[in-house]
């Protein structure tokens, strides 16, 4: 499911112009994104939330030549399911 499947749907369940219903999915992604570049944790009930994760600075090793590189610090985005999408998925 992408961008476009969302906005179908909530075309089809809420009867929104397609029009209206990418920009509403197209503003609900920026707000998420948003947040988490401000650091903030987002929570959405029953659904989960979007935390970011600092992930240290490592050394690892090139592929091709075997040769050490130094990989630097970066924050990544993770989602923890709510114990209702677990159940869901779990049956």
């Amino acid at each position: 499911m992408n961008n476009a499947d969302l906005a179908e749907t909530l075309v089809t369940n809420h009867a929104m112009s397609k029009a209206d219903a990418r920009k509403a999915v197209d503003s609900l992604m920026a707000a998420i994104v948003s947040a988490a570049a401000k650091g903030e944790e987002v929570s959405l009930n029953g659904f989960g939330k979007f935390k970011i994760k600092d992930s240290p600075a490592r050394e690892g090793r090139n592929p091709s030549n075997g040769e050490t590189i130094q990989i630097a610090a970066s924050k990544k985005l993770t989602f923890v399911p709510a114990k209702a999408v677990k159940d869901a998925l779990n049956g």
